[in-house]
Formats: structure tokens, C-alpha cells, sequence
């Protein structure tokens, strides 16, 4: 399910992306801040880049490119954005 990021205060939402940034693999080849990280992202979101999503099977929420097959199947099995 797609969650709008303005759907979501803005605790939660730099909750997320916290998580989002700090998991393991996550190399920006050089030392990054954590606020920076969660700038980059809040700025993608903004553009339309990336967005939330919530998986109600393991009810976690993730951060998905709207590029990626992921996204793309939930369009497909969704019908819609919203």
C-alpha cells in the first residue's frame, strides 16, 4: 500500500526514513551525517522520486523509487497512486 508521506506526521515520517537510512548496506562512499541521509530523502519524496510504502503482511513500512518493479506492482495491484 502507498502511504502519502504528508499523510503521516512529521515524527513518524523522519522515523522512517531514519530506519530507512541506517540500514545495513546503505554506502554513500564517504562519512554522511544522518541528517543529510534523511534531507536527501525528504527531498525525494518531495519531488516525487520516492515514496512510502506499508506492507500490511509484515506491517513495516519501507521507502520504494517510483522506478522500481516494486512500485510498479503496487500501481498494478492497486489501480491507482492513492
Amino acid at each position: 500500500m502507498i502511504i502519502p508521506h504528508t499523510s503521516l506526521s512529521q515524527s513518524a515520517l523522519r522515523a522512517v526514513i531514519e530506519e530507512f537510512v541506517s540500514r545495513e548496506g546503505t554506502d554513500y562512499g564517504c562519512e554522511v551525517s544522518l541528517d543529510a541521509k534523511v534531507q536527501s530523502v525528504m527531498r525525494q519524496l518531495e519531488q516525487g522520486r520516492v515514496c512510502v510504502v506499508f506492507d500490511t503482511q509484515s506491517e513495516s513500512c519501507d521507502i520504494v523509487s517510483v522506478g522500481s518493479a516494486r512500485y510498479k506492482l503496487l500501481i498494478n495491484s492497486s489501480g491507482s497512486v492513492d
